[in-house]
């Protein structure tokens, strides 16, 4: 038997794996990626579902430090609507393409069993949307504007007590659709004692009734650790403002009451630094990702099936799984 080539490492799944004498060069790879990445900037979506008066507008201006003039609702509206509107956004050389997707008259109506539908709705329409661009035979995806929603941001009101049944039907009809991160609410308005419980509470409600929500990934790394110990802290307990208050000779962003003031970027006081850090610094790649990858890979999945597409075997067959969900075996 001959003896294999010097040099020349045993094969791998089919492949073998070959030292280099020189430079070649494609070890710039990531930074042509990062570049390319950087000129054509990127997209987020963001879906915020809660109770009119739950501080939605207020905590989306106080994560990205603006101001989004987002119109003032009323609690008479009739329906639920949505309401999308995209912000251009510089921080540094990055430029953020940003939606955010507010619920209008979530909760406002005396017949709440269908509330959720039209979130569920657009959820989908988005979802269709990017498919049909996919399936164009000229196709533009480089420069399509994907509105499909990378995270959902779930406001509970602080109640103390549990979940409403809305949010448990709500989020039990989207979490195969969409990243969900429950958030509390205006947190101040309840004590860091009865706000523990709350928390505890609601999170056995959310296991008890097998809701997905996003998890904070822990497969890399360089992450794994601040995710692992984030994972523990949901759902996150916030405080939104766009108001600065003067403590000692700084002003910080706060709410200020006649028994004190509430800072919103002290982890003492309320976890909004916890959510910015999760939701932009640490994972807002990892939300993109699970939302083409997972989200809607099932849905596009389920499409084509009803249009009729099988996947084929190297026989121009249909594959043993397909086949039996045809009717072939």
């Amino acid at each position: 038997m001959a003896a294999p080539c010097a040099g020349r490492q045993p094969q791998n799944d089919g492949y073998r794996s070959l030292p280099l004498s020189g430079h070649v060069g494609f070890d710039s790879l990531p930074d042509q990626l990062v570049n390319k990445s950087i000129k054509q900037g990127f997209c987020f979506n963001i879906l915020c579902i809660g109770e009119t008066g739950t501080g939605k507008s207020t905590l989306i201006d106080s994560l990205f430090n603006t101001s989004f003039d987002d119109p003032v609702s009323t609690h008479f509206q009739p329906n639920v609507r949505l309401r999308a509107q995209t912000y251009e956004l510089q921080e540094s050389n990055v430029r953020l393409k940003l939606t955010i997707v507010n619920t209008v008259g979530f909760g406002d109506q005396i017949n709440k069993e269908d509330s959720y539908q039209p979130i569920v709705d657009y959820i989908d329409a988005q979802f269709e949307a990017y498919l049909q661009e996919e399936l164009k035979v000229k196709r533009s995806l480089f420069s399509y504007h994907d509105t499909r929603i990378h995270a959902c941001l779930y406001f509970i009101s602080p109640t103390g007590h549990s979940l409403k049944t809305l949010d448990l039907l709500t989020m039990k009809s989207l979490d195969s659709k969409v990243n969900i991160i429950p958030i509390i609410s205006k947190a101040d308005s309840i004590s860091k004692t009865e706000l523990q419980k709350f928390k505890n509470k609601l999170m056995s409600e959310l296991v008890s009734n097998d809701v997905q929500i996003y998890q904070f990934p822990t497969d890399d790394e360089t992450v794994s650790q601040v995710n692992t110990v984030m994972n523990g802290h949901l759902p996150f307990a916030v405080v939104g403002s766009t108001e600065e208050v003067k403590i000692g000779n700084k002003m910080v962003k706060a709410r200020q009451y006649p028994w004190g003031i509430v800072q919103v970027e002290n982890e003492n006081h309320c976890d909004f630094v916890k959510l910015r850090e999760m939701l932009i610094c640490t994972n807002m790649e990892d939300l993109r990702e699970q939302t083409h990858a997972r989200h809607y890979e099932r849905y596009r999945r389920c499409r084509l099936e009803e249009m009729g597409f099988r996947d084929i075997g190297p026989e121009n067959k249909p594959r043993d799984k397909d086949r039996k969900n045809s009717g072939f075996m």
